[in-house]
């Protein structure tokens, strides 16, 4: 499949045009200010893909000042209707998402559609002069991450990966942290994201309306393979592998990014990934329980570690996502809600007698080794420092969410390509995800280049 990615259909649904009601607004009609927009002027922006994801990002991106929504694209005309109902009766909505590039007014859109269409949008989106905050995984398929790059670094054009965990307080204080030594030499890293419930899972409402009258099938396919109109995988698309990324795009990316940018890592070097279809059998071709480990090598910022990821959508027990980095000299434990330190060192003196070998010495042999270790070991190099415990509770106001937008939004004014997930950043932590599910279905280890961002061929 992905070598007919570079195939891609260029006219992109001419029957998302014709389709399109009177009830939608015609693009150009409605331009009244083609000038460049300044620092001090409002940001305007629109979200493509106005689904779970859209509606959110929107929600998010209005909470930071001085920014304006719009117009919306979406495959769905009940979707294009609510854009109108909570946000704007007067909104630009569209089922053509080029109808949303072509316009001079707009400085940066929101690509929040299904993972097959990250790429091709994104890539459009900048090619045109917009600035882009695109949903991660940043690409569907790892052969699509350089042309994401280049393409940013030939426009010059501000581009976010929306991972946006990682934009809250407890990740900033674990970044703080690990810059400061706190835990000694970073050796292990495990951290989960389990789920127990039915839209967790993805079994997302399906609107009674739903049909190839009301949705653009045939563009929401692309470069997938081409079948009849099906609504489930339309609304519950995350289920599929032609359109979606599986449990590790969706979640082992939001994992590895805040390891990222936690210890400063750009990535492993090996990549084992395993699991099963336990529980949702509903017809979905990817696993709902994945368990991987990612060697990680050594680097000027970390020593040589082993990180073991995790997600369960079957976990009936205590769910308890949590990243725990551990080192030699204690462990950082977070989530959104905080942050725990726990310093831990060992004493110099190593001991003897409990549960060793001294006690099957001769007693001659017990006593030459007792005063052998009396003589290179004081009374203090035997004591372990106390156990500290540190805690960082997250701030009520703090919206990593709305955060991260204004990251964006900061380097959109200023012109820079500086963000706290530019998609170098974003396909370093993308890319070790969709390495998982190449390893997981096709049974091997994948070997990885995080310098030059390529699998190795062995």
């Amino acid at each position: 499949m992905q070598s007919s990615r570079r195939k891609f259909i260029k006219g992109v649904g001419a029957a998302s045009v014709l389709l399109a009601t009177d009830t939608f607004a015609k693009p150009f009609n409605i331009i009244k200010d083609l000038k460049k927009i300044s620092p001090n002027d409002k940001l305007r922006f629109a979200t493509i893909g106005f689904g779970i994801q859209g509606h959110g990002d929107t929600r998010a991106a209005l909470r930071n000042p001085d920014v304006e929504f719009v117009a919306a694209a979406d495959l769905y005309d009940g979707r294009l209707i609510h854009a109108k109902e909570a946000f704007n009766k007067d909104l630009f909505t569209t089922r053509d998402y080029r109808q949303i590039l072509d316009r001079k007014d707009i400085d940066a859109v929101i690509v929040a559609t299904p993972d097959h269409w990250h790429d091709h949008i994104s890539i459009a989106a900048m090619k045109a002069g917009k600035n882009v905050y695109c949903q991660k995984p940043m690409v569907q398929h790892i052969d699509e991450g350089h042309a994401m790059i280049d393409t940013w670094r030939k426009t010059g054009k501000t581009v976010q990966v929306g991972s946006q965990p990682s934009s809250g307080a407890a990740y900033a204080e674990a970044r703080r942290l690990m810059s400061t030594g706190a835990i000694g030499d970073l050796n292990f890293i495990e951290a989960t994201y389990d789920r127990y419930n039915a839209l967790g899972a993805w079994t997302y409402s399906i609107p009674p309306d739903a049909s190839p009258k009301t949705i653009d099938w045939d563009t929401f396919l692309g470069d997938a393979p081409k079948r009849p109109f099906d609504a489930t995988r339309f609304f519950r698309w995350r289920n599929y592998r032609d359109y979606g990324t599986g449990v590790a795009g969706d979640l082992f990316v939001h994992l590895i990014t805040g390891m990222h940018f936690a210890t400063g890592a750009i990535g492993p070097e090996r990549i084992f990934a395993s699991g099963e279809l336990s529980y949702w059998k509903d017809g979905r071709d990817v696993p709902d329980v994945m368990v991987t480990v990612l060697d990680y090598p050594d680097t000027e910022k970390h020593k040589k570690f082993q990180a073991v990821l995790r997600v369960n959508f079957a976990n009936a027990g205590a769910i308890k996502n949590v990243t725990r980095i551990v080192g030699t000299e204690g462990e950082i434990l977070w989530n959104a809600q905080g942050l725990t330190l726990t310093k831990r060192k060992l004493p110099k003196a190593p001991g003897y007698g409990a549960g060793e070998s001294y006690a099957t010495f001769s007693n001659e042999m017990q006593a030459e080794y007792k005063k052998e270790y009396d003589a290179k070991y004081s009374e203090a190099d035997r004591v372990a420092p106390p156990v500290q415990e540190i805690k960082f509770e997250t701030p009520k106001e703090d919206d990593p969410h709305a955060q991260h937008f204004k990251n964006f939004f900061d380097n959109v004014r200023k012109g820079s390509q500086e963000t706290a997930q530019d998609p170098v950043f974003g396909f370093r932590a993308a890319a070790p995800a969709l390495a998982c599910n190449l390893s997981y279905f096709d049974k091997k280890i994948i070997n990885w280049d995080p310098v030059a961002m390529k699998v190795k061929k062995k």
